[in-house]
């Protein structure tokens, strides 16, 4: 007998691909075979995102792509737009099963037989569990040379713009034991590196354990040879943190830390709980602390109230920190939020003028970045072949480096000299032969 086929898109965060990972891994564990987004497919599940309103627009997008490809695929809508945005993903033709927050990882398990009826079914609780958490099974990454380990979900901070507590509920962490235990998993799976993912990681705590004792667990286990903590809050890492950095051989001299802003009006106004001149001495500090980190942030533009002067303010602070890039994100409102209530809206032109100005700037800072290596050796984690016979990875620090060989090198983690820096890659020849 064929097996039904099932196939997975994911939008938004690292998040978000780690629990398509596991989904996955559910599909294949009932017997399922499992194929690329696209194919022609029996199941479709799309893990959505709400973070900002053109997020939910490539929700439905993606939906209507699936219907056309495959007319007939039994289609799952989970994740974060299927817990706020249920009424309109009923109106959908075509959508058959519609998974809120709470049951996301069950969905495997709700499907008897992946039949059309004609109307969503739908699966929806507006509690979402507090308590510590478990995942079954190991995140399932073809083709990936690096894995993301899901840690921790939901968030208690409650900042102005974000919906993220109302779709993934407060903050939780998982017990340690099973993050070890998945671990080991994707290790075996042939993971040389892991990426630890939550919505706010610096707040994990489980069974007295904190973010520190997760990361010296995970630095035993064996065959793990790269540790990468993901987006993080800046008022959540601690200096302990930082040290053990800055001589581990396993995690990554790396952090994504969120400014947002870089005015105190506007910080307030966000209800982000710190200063400009507190993001700049954690910036600064990091930067010291840790020889060659890589730092890079999330900055919103249009946030209501972002005058001329709250903007400079963002520019120069960007400007002058030591930072490597900086992800640029346009303010969208948000349902339920507390930033709702702003009426001093920043006209569209102006927000996308902002965007340009800030998007330019973190190009400069990142070819700056990158050129203070050259003539060194990094040590990069190797994952695809591009154009003309261009070799590249991420180095520890978080560099995409190059290489021109005919060699097969992905997941071999190798010393690159670096020598030049060529359309944001930094290009170098191998210090070491492969394997």
């Amino acid at each position: 007998m064929t097996p039904l086929r099932a196939s997975f898109h994911t939008l938004g965060c690292r998040l978000n691909q780690a629990e398509t990972a596991t989904i996955s891994a559910t599909f294949a564990a009932r017997g399922y075979s499992i194929v690329e987004y696209g194919a022609d497919t029996d199941v479709c599940v799309i893990n959505t995102c709400s973070v900002t309103e053109g997020a939910e627009a490539k929700c439905r997008q993606a939906v209507r792509a699936v219907l056309r490809h495959s007319p007939q695929a039994y289609v799952v809508v989970t994740g974060c737009y299927a817990q706020v945005g249920v009424e309109v993903l009923r109106q959908i033709v075509g959508v058959d099963l519609i998974v809120g927050t709470e049951h996301k990882m069950q969905v495997a398990e709700l499907i008897d037989v992946p039949q059309k009826t004609g109307a969503p079914r739908v699966v929806h609780s507006p509690k979402i569990s507090r308590g510590d958490f478990t995942v079954d099974g190991v995140g399932f990454y073809p083709g990936h040379t690096r894995a993301n380990l899901k840690i921790q979900d939901g968030c208690n901070f409650a900042c102005a713009f974000c919906i993220i507590p109302f779709t993934r509920g407060g903050a939780r962490s998982r017990q340690l034991d099973d993050i070890i235990r998945e671990a080991h998993g994707l290790v075996a799976q042939g993971h040389r590196e892991l990426v630890l993912t939550g919505v706010n990681l610096g707040t994990y705590i489980s069974e007295g354990h904190d973010l520190q004792q997760v990361l010296q667990a995970l630095e035993r286990v064996d065959g793990l040879e790269r540790l990468r903590i993901s987006s993080i809050e800046p008022t959540t890492v601690p200096e302990a943190i930082l040290e053990w950095m800055a001589t581990s051989t396993k995690l990554c001299p790396y952090l994504h830390v969120p400014v947002q802003s870089g005015d105190d009006q506007v910080l307030q106004r966000m209800k982000r709980h710190y200063t400009r001149t507190e993001f700049r001495a954690f910036v600064e500090m990091a930067a010291r602390r840790v020889p060659g980190i890589c730092l890079g942030t999330d900055v919103m533009v249009g946030f209501p109230g972002e005058d001329e002067a709250a903007f400079t303010n963002t520019r120069m602070l960007l400007a002058d920190l030591p930072l490597a890039y900086f992800h640029v994100f346009s303010y969208s409102e948000r349902p339920y939020t507390y930033a709702q209530r702003y009426t001093d809206v920043v006209p569209s032109p102006i927000i996308q003028e902002r965007s340009r100005v800030l998007r330019e700037l973190s190009s400069r800072k990142k070819a700056a970045f990158y050129q203070q290596f050259l003539g060194q050796t990094v040590r990069v984690l190797f994952e695809q072949r591009e154009e003309k016979g261009l070799y590249t990875g991420l180095s520890d620090n978080y560099m995409k480096v190059g290489v021109v060989t005919t060699a097969e090198l992905t997941n071999q983690l190798l010393p690159v000299r670096l020598e030049k820096v060529e359309r944001g890659i930094a290009v170098g020849m191998l210090a070491a032969p492969p394997a």
